[in-house]
């Protein structure tokens, strides 16, 4: 039986739990993506603090002895994530990673994050597994606005880029989220706010997955970067306003710290990453999510 929303609250930090002191550990085991946001450079180094970085790629099979790591240095932690550096479905590792997790560590909560590009064929797989909290980017629910976001997909093998590749991202996104909204699980989507490309488009974004069965919406300020590196990152009064938006329709979270996919430690108080993964690399390395 899957964590309740308001059990997340409790002991989850991305749902409130960071009052608590609820730690997280982020475990990088997904190598690869399918889509190809404007916005994302995923890199292997140590120095940058945000989504899609992380030191090394773990195998599925380092999880045991990384988890009881972790659990020594901070017993704090509660849920074990998943959020990179690549996307959770593009490969069988990250639900791999959460079987042994499910067996060996059956009090951990199963936090997973996607695009959501194959989250509606893998939906059950998703189910069975027995995760507790997925997290689905949506960046747009109108196909010409995800277009400026993202550049293509890598769908079944074939490169489908533009708007007929946003169409495809967006149908599959919402209907993977009914499934698993359906089957008990709590869905959080997050989005990342471009003010000139979707910040008029908030609330259409929160309606429609708020219909879809999602609890809660992350607005998270875009970092300028990669094919967006000329675009504005929001002020706060943008981020406020488009939070205020969103919260007509859905619950809001105000309290995202821009987590690495190798983070550990109680978000905004401890941080454990070095000592888990022996984090050496001073470097930075584009990392290919092709």
């Amino acid at each position: 039986m899957s964590n309740t929303y308001k059990d997340l609250q409790n002991s989850h930090p991305c749902f409130g739990g960071h009052k608590n002191n609820a730690g997280r550990i982020h475990l990088p085991v997904s190598p690869g993506c399918n889509i190809a946001c404007r916005f994302c450079d995923r890199t292997i180094n140590d120095v940058d603090d945000r989504p899609g970085v992380t030191s090394k790629v773990l195998q599925p099979v380092d999880t045991e002895e990384i988890l009881k790591k972790a659990l020594e240095i901070c017993p704090d932690i509660k849920v074990a994530g998943i959020a990179g550096p690549g996307d959770t479905l593009a490969s069988d590792k990250a639900l791999e990673t959460f079987e042994i997790i499910k067996k060996k560590f059956p009090s951990l909560i199963k936090c997973m994050s996607t695009n959501g590009l194959l989250l509606d064929e893998r939906a059950q797989e998703v189910i069975d597994v027995g995760i507790d909290s997925l997290t689905v980017t949506v960046n747009a629910v109108d196909p010409v606005i995800e277009s400026k976001l993202n550049d293509y997909i890598i769908y079944h093998g074939r490169k489908i880029e533009g708007v007929e590749g946003a169409e495809i991202l967006i149908k599959n996104q919402l209907a993977g989220i009914r499934k698993v909204a359906q089957a008990g699980i709590t869905v959080k989507v997050n989005t990342v706010l471009v003010p000139e490309i979707n910040g008029e488009h908030i609330e259409d974004i929160a309606r429609a997955v708020k219909e879809a069965g999602a609890k809660i919406y992350n607005i998270i300020p875009l970092i300028p970067q990669h094919k967006l590196k000329d675009c504005k990152a929001p002020v706060c009064a943008e981020i406020d306003e488009a939070r205020t938006k969103a919260s007509r329709y859905i619950d809001v979270f105000r309290h995202c710290q821009h987590c690495r996919a190798d983070a550990v430690g109680v978000p905004g108080k401890s941080e454990y990453g070095d000592q888990i993964y022996q984090r050496r690399l001073k470097v930075k390395e584009t990392f290919s999510h092709g």
